[in-house]
């Protein structure tokens, strides 16, 4: 595509990719993640245009961030002197923008990997995954004659767990727990969730009980598997301990921002061979917040028998007023009177870009994408035919300035 189009087309070992023209005398580069958070493995959108949206069926739809890399191929064609940057592995730990080998020239970036239009965002939540580890199964005898129920919970709406996290999505895991927990069962196995950055739509979770465990949610079944069982292989006690009372969601709210300070989302739950193992996703716009929240959590689930690692942390992007900002939001004004600058509580790899590069200014905007990392992922037509008029406004004027 590139060559067709008269680009040079660079990679680096992280597959990144930089389409830039020869001798370019760009000032801004755009800025896209090329993956999609797929909760099924290899299950490709088919895509459906539906009353003014394109969605999906059965699966995510991918328009995060693949309306942001159209938008930008689309400047391609018409031949615009940008750096056009395409980045990997954001949805699983901003991977690309994290190694990034290019250094790039232009002063201004626009990152085009925002969700609401007439917003402008200027600064972001950082954010660190959260994994534990449990061992330590043991096989007790069937002595009170318990019988066995398969409990399970499918089709939540699910969603990001940060630009949702708010919504009072129900987490499937923390259900499965509660009904295993007030019920006063033995828990012998338990799978949930489908990836670090979404709401757990699905949980199943295989118990002993002496009575029938109830019912903690319209979503679930709750079957008694026709066997006896003379021994118990249980998971130990610290699992339920740790899920039931562990607070999911918003920790904090930001009045001034408008928007969440802290939040932590119990992402994944799997029962291996020998135990059990956890995923957290935990966020903060406060780098400090941040912090105190990886160690309050490490404490807990330590003090619940885990073993703890973190990962893929990334910083908060801390938002910031300057020229490229107000010539953005005078541009869009111009289309959208009522156009804002804003920051959110989702991870968005300007705050590495800016780490990256000090001295660049950097923006993002994008169109109305809605319930993104879900099935119900869905992106509004109008929206993004507004928003690419006001990039090719910005690419324009940026050049010139």
């Amino acid at each position: 595509f590139s060559q067709t189009h008269g680009y040079v087309c660079k990679t680096d070992k992280v597959h990144n990719i930089l389409c830039v023209k020869a001798n370019s005398q760009s000032t801004l580069c755009l800025q896209s993640h090329y993956d999609i958070v797929c909760l099924e493995e290899g299950k490709i959108p088919q895509i459906i245009e539906q009353e003014g949206y394109l969605k999906a069926k059965d699966s995510t739809l991918g328009a995060d961030n693949g309306m942001g890399c159209a938008m930008m191929m689309a400047l391609m064609m018409e031949q615009k002197d940008c750096e056009f940057l395409f980045t990997s592995d954001e949805e699983i730990g901003l991977i690309g923008a994290n190694d990034i080998e290019f250094k790039l020239q232009s002063t201004y970036m626009l990152n085009l990997d925002s969700e609401a239009q007439g917003e402008i965002c200027i600064g972001c939540a950082g954010g660190i995954d959260i994994f534990a580890t449990i061992k330590g199964k043991q096989t007790v005898p069937n002595s009170t004659n318990q019988d066995l129920y398969t409990l399970s919970i499918d089709n939540l709406d699910g969603g990001h767990s940060g630009v949702d996290i708010d919504k009072n999505i129900p987490n499937a895991i923390k259900l499965i727990s509660k009904c295993v927990y007030e019920s006063n069962a033995q828990l012998l196995d338990i799978n949930g969730g489908e990836r670090i950055n979404s709401i757990p739509k699905s949980c199943t979770a295989i118990v002993a009980c002496s009575t029938a465990p109830q019912s903690t949610h319209t979503n679930m079944k709750i079957e008694k598997i026709d066997t006896s069982c003379e021994h118990l292989s249980l998971l130990p006690k610290g699992v339920i301990e740790f899920i039931y009372s562990f607070s999911q969601g918003v920790r904090g709210y930001d009045k001034e921002l408008g928007v969440v300070l802290n939040s932590i989302n119990l992402a994944i739950i799997q029962t291996t061979i020998d135990g059990l193992k956890l995923s957290l996703s935990a966020r903060s716009m406060d780098n400090e917040e941040l912090h105190n929240l990886k160690i309050e959590t490490l404490a807990f689930l330590k003090l619940c028998g885990f073993t703890t690692k973190t990962d893929g942390k990334y910083p908060a992007w801390k938002p910031v007023h300057n020229d490229f900002t107000a010539q953005v939001l005078d541009i869009y004004k111009r289309h959208i009177p009522e156009a804002s600058l804003e920051a959110i509580h989702a991870g968005l790899e300007c705050a590495i870009f800016k780490d990256k590069y000090p001295n660049m200014h950097i923006t993002s905007i994008g169109p109305n994408i809605y319930f993104p990392h879900s099935c119900r992922e869905e992106v509004e037509i109008s929206s993004v035919i507004k928003v690419y008029a006001i990039v090719q406004d910005i690419v324009d004027s940026v050049r010139v300035h």
